[in-house]
């Protein structure tokens, strides 16, 4: 009987429209939910035969939940070095453990803040996982999570960072007098010959025990140079006479550098032996480039260091940590030394409408989401990172009271619906009378 499929019809109304109440008032109770992600409630058809002619019976209504994950949420500014937000697609890797026995969630909700322990979590107790960077700044990407590493700042007060990079600016004056004696390599180390101009550097192996390198140039002709970089004193050093590199400097006539016809030994990675057993990595040396005045140069002034700097050391106190768009999360310490620890991931899914929801504003993997992707941000789709932002929600209040509305009368017209069937079904039991 008609009237039947009518009252199921109206019932079927009640149900989709209270659920879809549900979504809305989700919603709005999440409206200052850092990077929550609204849920669309749209509704389908129910037909229980559509090639009846001569009668119809109602199928009625339901409601299937959209969720809004891809859509972006507007970003706001935060004081917090430690907020960071996704421009963009993708979402941060975390865990609800600082171990591999947690479980992996991805979330949107950048407010990271240090816990007890050093670790960085979000409001919902997810930990932040990233890359290590090695001595060098570099990582590897092998699109596997068990790669990953919760990003834990503490753990390096008191450690050391050996030195793996030398930058200077240097003019060495055009018109000083060149040599006319005997030269031979290790002369400026050994103390035989006096340099024209010469400069140490401090620098540190891995047990952060300080070294001295001594950077010299000899003139011995109209724009060429000897150059000697040793250790000071050589007994810090395995090498002969404590000599790392030596050999022509030459320069153009214009008074930059002409790396071409120098020694490449001089521009080369310094590969140093310490005799106290202490580690150490190549020591890049950035002094400048070919054509360049950018590092070293020969102008009519006297011979100065112009700037110089040198990393690596004991590595003290923690003061702060800074996390930049690039996704690089860096410690600062209270004498001012930086290093660069972790490198943030984004991962990306084919279909990030499809993640299965989980409780503390994050996303599990489903089979509707397909598999996910870790690259660094801004590349291969995945979104950028804004620091000091925060992802707000992407739920449209005026919207929801809109829906709300709509909701409600249409939950009313389906109770009428019900009382209307009910006097209906009255009268026809009224004709046995």
């Amino acid at each position: 009987m008609s009237l039947y499929s009518a009252l199921y019809a109206g019932v079927s109304g009640l149900g989709a429209h209270a659920n879809a109440m549900a979504a809305v008032a989700d919603n709005i109770t999440n409206i200052n939910t850092i990077g929550y992600k609204g849920t669309d409630a749209q509704f389908r058809s129910m037909v229980t035969d559509g090639r009846s002619t001569s009668s119809y019976s109602a199928g009625g209504v339901t409601v299937a939940p959209i969720a809004m994950i891809s859509k972006q949420g507007l970003l706001q500014a935060s004081s917090s070095s430690t907020d960071i937000a996704i421009e963009g697609a993708g979402f941060f890797v975390t865990r609800n453990e600082p171990n591999a026995n947690g479980d992996v969630e991805f979330t949107r909700a950048g407010s990271f803040r240090p816990d007890n322990e050093g670790f960085l979590r979000n409001a919902a107790g997810l930990y932040l996982y990233g890359w290590r960077l090695d001595a060098e700044g570099n990582y590897t990407n092998t699109g596997n999570l068990a790669t990953l590493e919760p990003v834990r700042i503490s753990d390096l007060t008191g450690t050391a960072q050996p030195s793996t990079r030398i930058q200077m600016r240097t003019n060495l004056s055009s018109s000083a007098t060149a040599y006319t004696g005997a030269y031979a390599a290790g002369d400026m180390a050994s103390g035989a010959v006096a340099p024209e101009f010469s400069r140490s550097f401090d620098v540190y192996d891995s047990q952060g025990s300080t070294h001295r390198i001594t950077m010299s140039y000899l003139k011995t002709g109209p724009n060429s140079w000897q150059s000697e970089i040793y250790a000071d004193p050589a007994s810090d050093v395995t090498a002969a006479g404590g000599l790392l590199a030596s050999g022509t400097l030459m320069f153009n006539p214009d008074g930059s550098l002409d790396r071409a016809n120098s020694s490449p030994a001089l521009f080369d990675d310094l590969n140093i032996n310490w005799t106290n057993g202490a580690g150490s990595v190549p020591i890049e040396l950035q002094i400048g480039d070919d054509g360049g005045i950018n590092g070293l140069t020969q102008f009519g002034t006297e011979s100065a260091m112009i700037s110089s700097s040198v990393n690596g050391g004991l590595l003290g106190n923690l003061s702060t940590i800074e996390i930049t768009d690039d996704g690089i999360v860096s410690a600062i310490f209270d004498d001012g030394s930086t290093r660069s620890v972790f490198q943030l991931p984004i991962a990306t899914f084919q279909n990030p409408d499809g993640l299965t929801r989980l409780s503390g504003n994050a996303y599990g993997i489903s089979q509707q989401s397909g598999g996910f992707a870790l690259n660094a941000p801004g590349s291969l789709g995945a979104g950028s990172i804004s620091a000091n932002s925060l992802e707000s929600s992407n739920v449209d209040l005026a919207g929801e009271f809109t829906n709300m509305i709509r909701f409600q009368r249409a939950y009313s017209a389906s109770s009428k619906i019900i009382t209307t069937v009910d006097d209906m079904l009255r009268e026809v039991s009224d004709l046995k009378r």
